[in-house]
């Protein structure tokens, strides 16, 4: 059974002939004609009554064209709907981002990208880029914009931005009058650190490590806040992004004599479909990044 012996069928039916169906349908009569009659072979039953004047239904055809009325019904908006994702009228993208991106960067983009496409819809998770990019693995998120690890063979990826991290520390610390600071001058302190996961706590370990030690982490959280609350108090030092703490004034924000960057992007699972609407972010997104 075929969908277009079905459309041939609920023609015929609307228009009570087979010389009328044909015409509406621009196609021979015999190709309606055939089409039935195999309908009628494949389901063994007879669903026309034909005379030479008018076509009616037998008590198989009328339940069947109830059937094939639902069944049509449904193809047209499965249809409409599959045109409604093409044309951006219709969808959903499930993003990942850490905090640091989702707090400070991610409502900007969003804001824009939702008056262009005012029918997209977006379900964010807000991990640390290592959970994210192990989201991604498992298909359970379309995109993320994350902080780059070195490597991701299993992922597509494209550069946004560089992103400076900068040490803070609270106003009272023994560095707050430093103009710049040095990783070795920072061995016998406290460390507040994104959670394990995150590639930027991974970064200030390797850096650590770099200079002959190991940091003394007392505390970890995914929470930018927390850290920030937490080194305003002076309970230790942490290493944030600039952009999460431009015009924070409870902090002292001192740059590194060594600068240290992370490198920002977007990821996708490499072979994996990637619908129009993710698509059209991905695009978005670097061209608002570039601006």
């Amino acid at each position: 059974m075929e969908m277009r012996q079905l459309q041939y069928f609920q023609e015929v039916c609307r228009s009570g002939s087979f010389t009328k169906a044909a015409a509406n349908l621009f196609v021979a009569q015999p190709v309606i004609t055939n089409a039935i009659h195999k309908l009628e072979d494949e389901l063994g039953v007879r669903l026309l009554n034909r005379t030479n004047k008018a076509v009616s239904l037998t008590a198989e055809g009328t339940v069947l064209l109830e059937r094939v009325n639902t069944l049509l019904g449904f193809a047209d908006e499965i249809f409409q709907e599959m045109c409604d994702f093409n044309m951006l009228n219709k969808g959903s993208l499930r993003l990942g981002v850490p905090p640091q991106i989702g707090n400070y960067l991610f409502p900007r983009l969003f804001a824009e990208f939702s008056i262009r496409y005012p029918k997209l819809n977006f379900v964010v998770s807000e991990e640390v880029s290592g959970v994210t990019i192990s989201l991604l693995e498992k298909g359970e998120l379309d995109v993320g914009m994350v902080v780059l690890p070195e490597n991701l063979p299993n992922m597509e990826t494209r550069f946004l931005f560089s992103q400076p991290i900068v040490l803070c520390v609270a106003k009272s610390h023994r560095l707050n009058s430093c103009a710049s600071v040095d990783w070795g001058q920072l061995q016998n302190e406290k460390f507040i650190m994104r959670k394990p996961g995150s590639v930027q706590r991974d970064i200030v370990i390797h850096q650590c490590r770099q200079h002959g030690f190991l940091p003394n982490i007392i505390f970890s959280t995914s929470q930018i806040q927390t850290i920030k609350t937490l080194v305003a108090h002076n309970l230790g030092i942490a290493f944030l992004m600039e952009i999460t703490v431009q015009g924070d004034s409870s902090l002292r924000v001192i740059p590194l004599t060594e600068p240290t960057s992370v490198k920002i992007g977007l990821v996708w699972k490499k072979g994996r479909y990637v619908s129009k609407a993710v698509q059209t972010f991905i695009d978005y997104a670097i061209d608002a990044c570039r601006h």
